[in-house]
C-alpha cells in the first residue's frame, strides 16, 4: 500500500480529499481552563496541550495537508504571571530538544515566525538549529508562532518598506501585495484555509491579521487540551459544507 493510499484510508467517512484546506491555522485556547476543571495548576494544561498539538500536527501529515500553523505564544501573553511565562519557555526548548529527532524521521519542516530576537538565548539556539535541520524536509510545513502579533508584523513590515524606499531601493508606486507580504513574518507561506480557535473565544486575538483576509473560521467550545482528531474532523467537515467566493457572487 502507498503512502498516499494509506492517507485516503485514514481520512474519516464522509470528508473528500480534494476539498481539504492546504493550510490550517489553530488558536490554542483552553489550556488553563481545563487544568482549573481538573483541579490542576494551569501549567498541567499547557503540558497536556502540547500533547495535543503534537497529535494535530501527526493527524496533518497523515490526512495529506501541507501546512500547519500554531499560535503558541503572543506578543500579549508576557503579562501572564512570571512562573508562568517562564515555565512555557523552558517548555518550548524542551519539546523542541525532545521532538527534534521525530520531525526530522517524519519529514516535518519546522518554521518559526514572530518576534525572535525577544525570546530567551538558550530557545533561540533551539530554534536555529531546529530550522536549520529541518529546512529540507516536505511532508508538512509547520509553524509555530510563537511572541507574535499581528498588528506588530504589519508595523514592522511596513518600517522595513519605509526604508527601502528612503534609501531609493523601492519607489512608492512599486509598493503592492506581494510587496509588502514579503516583508512579513511569514514570507514564502501561503495564506490559511481554515484557522480554528478552540473554547469558545470569537475573535482573532492579534492573529494572522493581514493573512486571515479570505480564510474561514471555526470557533468551537472545546478546551485545546480535548481538542483530537474527532473535533478536528468536524471542523474540516464544516469547512466543506461552505463556498469560498472571495468577493464574487
Amino acid at each position: 500500500m502507498t503512502a498516499q493510499q494509506t492517507q485516503l484510508q485514514d481520512l474519516p467517512p464522509g470528508l473528500k480529499r480534494e476539498l481539504l484546506p492546504k493550510h490550517v491555522a489553530v488558536i490554542m485556547d483552553g489550556n488553563g481552563r481545563w487544568a482549573k476543571r481538573q483541579g490542576l495548576p494551569r501549567i498541567m494544561g499547557h503540558k497536556r496541550g502540547v500533547d495535543a498539538l503534537k497529535d494535530l500536527l501527526r493527524c496533518c501529515k497523515d490526512w495529506g495537508i501541507q501546512a500547519l500553523t500554531a499560535y503558541a505564544f503572543s506578543t500579549e501573553n508576557w503579562k501572564r504571571p512570571q512562573e508562568e511565562v517562564d515555565f512555557l519557555m523552558t517548555l518550548f526548548q524542551r519539546v523542541l530538544r525532545q521532538e527534534l529527532r521525530e520531525m526530522v524521521e517524519e519529514n516535518v519542516q519546522i518554521q518559526f515566525v514572530g518576534n525572535l530576537n525577544a525570546l530567551p538565548r538558550s530557545l533561540q539556539e533551539e530554534i536555529s538549529r531546529s530550522m536549520a535541520e529541518t529546512k529540507d524536509n516536505r511532508s508538512i510545513r509547520f509553524t509555530v508562532a510563537t511572541n507574535y502579533g499581528g498588528r506588530q508584523e504589519i508595523l514592522q513590515a511596513c518600517r522595513a518598506i519605509a526604508q527601502k524606499v528612503q534609501q531609493g531601493l523601492l519607489q512608492p508606486d512599486e509598493i503592492d501585495e506581494a510587496v509588502f507580504e514579503r516583508h512579513l513574518y511569514t514570507a514564502g507561506i501561503a495564506d490559511p484555509d481554515l484557522l480554528i480557535r478552540t473554547s469558545g473565544e470569537m475573535r482573532l486575538s492579534n492573529f494572522l491579521l493581514w493573512q486571515m483576509a479570505y480564510g474561514e473560521m471555526y470557533i468551537t467550545d472545546t478546551l485545546w487540551p480535548d481538542f483530537d482528531r474527532v473535533e478536528f474532523s468536524r471542523a474540516l467537515f464544516a469547512y466543506q459544507q461552505r463556498e469560498r467566493r472571495y468577493g464574487g457572487v
